[in-house]
């Protein structure tokens, strides 16, 4: 899996959201990492966290809206369930 290249498909998603990688982190990690935090609502205040069943319908629909290629889509797709299963 190309990670740079899903990283940079991403980042479209989320114009706004600063994702640096630093020297610690890979693409890979620093992707992984950053779809926890979605999932985990941590860029929220904690008054208005959603759970992670619902970031999870809400991530994948925007997703799935998006004007990213199928292949693209179907790969982060992936990444999400992977985190998922494992928070």
């Amino acid at each position: 899996m190309d990670y740079q290249h899903l990283l940079t498909e991403y980042r479209k998603l989320w114009n706004n959201r600063q994702l640096e990688e630093s020297n610690l982190l890979n693409s890979e990690e620093t992707l992984k990492e950053a779809i926890r935090r979605e999932l985990l609502d941590e860029n929220s205040h904690p008054r208005v966290r959603k759970g992670k069943y619902e970031k999870f319908y809400t991530a994948s629909k925007r997703l799935l809206a998006s004007s990213l290629k199928d292949s693209d889509k179907t790969s982060l797709l992936e990444i999400y369930v992977e985190i998922m299963e494992n928070l």
